[in-house]
C-alpha cells in the first residue's frame, strides 16, 4: 500500500511540474492520464493487479482528456 501511494504522488507531482508551455488541450491528456492511472492503480490494487489498473486506467484518462472539448461541444450538440 505504501508503494501505491508514493507513485500516485510521483504522478501527481510530475503532472503539474511538466504543465508549463502546454496546450490546454495537453494539459488535460497529461492530467487525465494521471488521475486515470492513480485511480486505476487503487482499483487495480483492490482487485489484486495494481498495474494493469493503471495502465487501463492511464489510458482512458489520456483519452479523455485530449478529446474533453469534442466531447463537451457534441453532449451540448454543436
Amino acid at each position: 500500500m505504501k508503494r501505491i501511494r508514493i507513485v500516485v504522488l510521483a504522478i501527481l507531482l510530475s503532472s503539474t511540474m511538466a504543465c508549463g508551455g502546454m496546450t490546454q488541450q495537453e494539459q488535460r491528456a497529461l492530467s487525465g492520464g494521471a488521475i486515470g492511472a492513480a485511480g486505476g492503480a487503487i482499483i487495480g490494487a483492490m482487485a489484486g493487479s495494481p498495474g494493469v489498473g493503471a495502465a487501463i486506467g492511464g489510458s482512458v484518462g489520456v483519452a479523455t482528456g485530449a478529446l474533453w472539448d469534442d466531447i463537451k461541444d457534441r453532449t451540448k450538440g454543436k
